[in-house]
């Protein structure tokens, strides 16, 4: 049987990736997260989460966008991959993640202990 992180680098190596429109963060609100994939990100001070929940950001955007980008979450990986989370910039893949993979990240969020980047 896999283990969660299996499961994530598995998941990672089927999802597209494309460019963004440069200076937009609009994906970047808050979002929750693994366990698994949290333990791969900076620690962040309640502070920092404060604000970053004040502006309704993620903790790890940056002035120049995300902090974390290699290794940001299955979920933010998805954003603008797939028709149901589609960028509001028309950015998109040369080839769309296929919809099992999609239904495979879902489950996996839905089945394990997310918590709040």
């Amino acid at each position: 049987m896999n283990n969660n992180r299996d499961i994530i680098a598995r998941l990672r190596e089927h999802i597209p990736s494309f460019e963004c429109t440069p200076g937009c963060h609009d994906c970047c609100g808050p979002v929750t997260t693994s366990s698994e994939e949290i333990s791969n990100l900076p620690v962040k001070t309640d502070a920092e989460h404060d604000a970053a929940l004040e502006n309704f950001t993620c903790v790890h955007l940056g002035p120049n966008g995300c902090e974390v980008y290699d290794d940001r979450p299955l979920i933010c990986r998805l954003f603008g991959t797939t028709p149901n989370m589609a960028c509001p910039n028309s950015c998109r893949p040369k080839n769309m993640v296929d919809p099992d993979i999609e239904d495979q990240v879902h489950y996996y969020i839905a089945n394990t202990r997310q918590v709040l980047v």
